[in-house]
């Protein structure tokens, strides 16, 4: 097993120390967490002042729908307003909608404003009486800084050489330190680097670490993957296993600003959760847009084939001009452009473009949203001017 390394991280504008333990091989993440402060910083948006200035630029940063609601979620939200003046308005149906559509019971759907939430009532439910919380580095870091609201700390595993989850290392620290471990949090699709954990690793970890250690999957992005090795873990729910599954719709049903999510998990796990939802967090608006989602299959094809399509395309164009690009089953991707992420950020900021912050240790790799085509040409064009055409052997090198 390779050997941890210590990193220096910047968590909540602290200077903090990353360290590998032996015999244990992941690195600690230190109880602040990581992310820098302000929803801007977070989501790798600059801080622009006027709405005039911000609907210039274009979007590469926060992996949303470059293409928007479609006709008929706008057509429910619009028909909703009437209620937007009540507390107790009614949602449309939305819990019985999402249970349906997964093949389970209401009771077993919590709903939240955004996945954000439920990934927050995970941390403050099954961590006030642990202290770590088991996953991969990096990831999605949200968790890890809610942690901080239990006093937590995150075993963070670095991720393989092919960027993927190093399944058989989070089953044994979690097994190793079992009574310590409150939640295993795993991303899947993986963000940033887009990559999946294969079905028959989900079960392999299920299967192998205590049954009573809840496992958290985030599956923000599963709409996008066509890889067969991957599958949803709605099945694992049926089964009664302690899993809780976070969906949203932000992504392909392009509603990120709306806010709303939902976990689906065993009622068990879901009324260990719902103490901590907080009172009225969902708007009465969107609830009504989430059933209509729901229903638009024909949407949700449209948009993932779209996504395929320009990000295939552009990825394929970054290869060929030299340059390494992690393979995503994600609406976003990440691409290896030789020299610290913060700098090229702010380049691509001057040119219009607002893309990826850092996510180390992967300083030197741009996560990259896919935008519309017209937005991925300006990318590419962005792009050759700010990096030279890469030979074979200067990528290999890299």
């Amino acid at each position: 097993m390779e050997k941890p390394h210590i990193l220096r991280r910047d968590f909540m504008g602290k200077l903090a120390v990353v360290l590998g333990y032996a015999g244990l091989g992941p690195l600690r993440l230190s109880a602040q967490g990581r992310a820098p402060q302000g929803a801007a910083a977070e989501s790798g948006l600059p801080d622009v002042k006027k709405p005039s200035d911000y609907d210039k630029l274009v979007k590469l940063a926060s992996n949303e729908n470059p293409y928007g609601p479609p006709e008929s979620v706008m057509k429910a939200m619009n028909a909703a307003w009437k209620y937007g003046s009540r507390y107790s308005a009614p949602d449309g149906g939305l819990a019985d909608a999402i249970a349906e559509h997964h093949g389970v019971k209401s009771e077993n759907i919590l709903i939240g404003c955004g996945s954000a939430e439920i990934l927050k009532v995970v941390d403050d439910a099954f961590l006030p009486d642990h202290k770590l919380v088991v996953g991969v580095d990096p990831t999605y870091e949200t968790v890890y800084r809610y942690a901080t609201n239990s006093k937590a700390k995150a075993i963070a595993i670095p991720l393989t050489k092919t960027y993927d989850a190093n399944m058989k290392e989070i089953i044994r620290v979690t097994k190793a330190n079992a009574r310590d471990v409150g939640v295993v949090y795993i991303c899947n699709p993986n963000n940033p680097t887009g990559r999946i954990v294969p079905k028959d690793e989900i079960k392999m970890l299920l299967d192998s670490i205590p049954s009573d250690i809840p496992v958290f999957i985030d599956e923000a992005y599963h709409h996008f993957v066509d890889d067969p090795n991957y599958e949803p873990a709605v099945k694992y729910v049926i089964e009664g296993r302690k899993v809780i599954i976070a969906r949203t719709f932000s992504k392909i049903a392009a509603l990120a600003g709306m806010r709303l999510g939902y976990a689906v998990a065993p009622k068990e796990l879901i009324d260990q959760l719902r103490p901590f939802i907080m009172s009225y967090s969902t708007n009465a608006i969107v609830k009504f847009g989430g059933v209509a989602s729901l229903k638009d299959s024909a949407n949700e094809a449209r948009v993932k084939q779209l996504n395929k399509q320009v990000r295939d395309r552009v990825t394929s164009e970054l290869k060929d001009y030299g340059y390494e690009v992690i393979p995503s089953q994600a609406n976003f991707f990440m691409v290896n452009v030789k020299k610290d992420v913060t700098p090229v950020a702010q380049d691509f900021l001057k040119k219009g473009f607002i893309v990826g912050r850092k996510f180390p240790p992967l300083n030197e790799w741009l996560r990259v949203s896919v935008g519309t085509d017209e937005d991925m040409k300006g990318f590419m064009k962005a792009f050759k001017e700010m990096f030279p055409q890469q030979t074979a052997a200067q990528t290999k090198a890299g």
